[in-house]
């Protein structure tokens, strides 16, 4: 894949969210908004994170070379693509999507074993892979929840 200055910022900030104050969080709340419209469209909603995690892979390193910086910030398509993740087959609500919301930021944040591996690794696909795994982790939490509160 070949891809233009433009075309690797655009999708490496996710259509310039990175570039916003708080942008990790707003950018998850993206994914969150794509999560839900993609809620009963199981194969779409699936398609949607193997696009989103295959783009992310292939526009970090350039844009880690753009911008000169390991791991900068403006990077968010991997927060929208770990959101993706976590609300896989998830039963919508308000409630679990406040929950899950909090605790996919709180994973990402806390990079538990073995994400903070990842974090020491300094390689470009290590940027998707810790929110892809945070996405995970919140996708494994939220199905237990579920479980146990009866909800499913």
């Amino acid at each position: 894949m070949n891809l233009s200055k433009k075309n690797f910022q655009i999708w490496a900030t996710f259509f310039y969210v990175g570039y916003a104050p708080v942008a990790g969080s707003l950018a998850s709340g993206v994914g969150l908004a794509l999560a839900y419209m993609l809620s009963s469209f199981t194969l779409l909603h699936l398609f949607a994170i193997i696009i989103v995690s295959y783009i992310g892979f292939k526009v970090s390193a350039p844009m880690e070379e753009y911008t000169q910086a390991q791991d900068p910030s403006c990077i968010v398509i991997d927060e929208v693509a770990g959101v993706l993740v976590a609300f896989f087959l998830i039963p919508w609500s308000w409630p679990v999507a406040v929950i899950g919301f909090f605790l996919f930021r709180a994973f990402d944040m806390f990079k538990l074993y073995p994400v903070n591996l990842f974090e020491k690794d300094h390689k470009p696909s290590s940027i998707m892979l810790d929110d892809l795994i945070a996405g995970l982790y919140t996708n494994l939490t939220l199905q237990v929840a579920i479980r146990l509160a009866g909800v499913v």
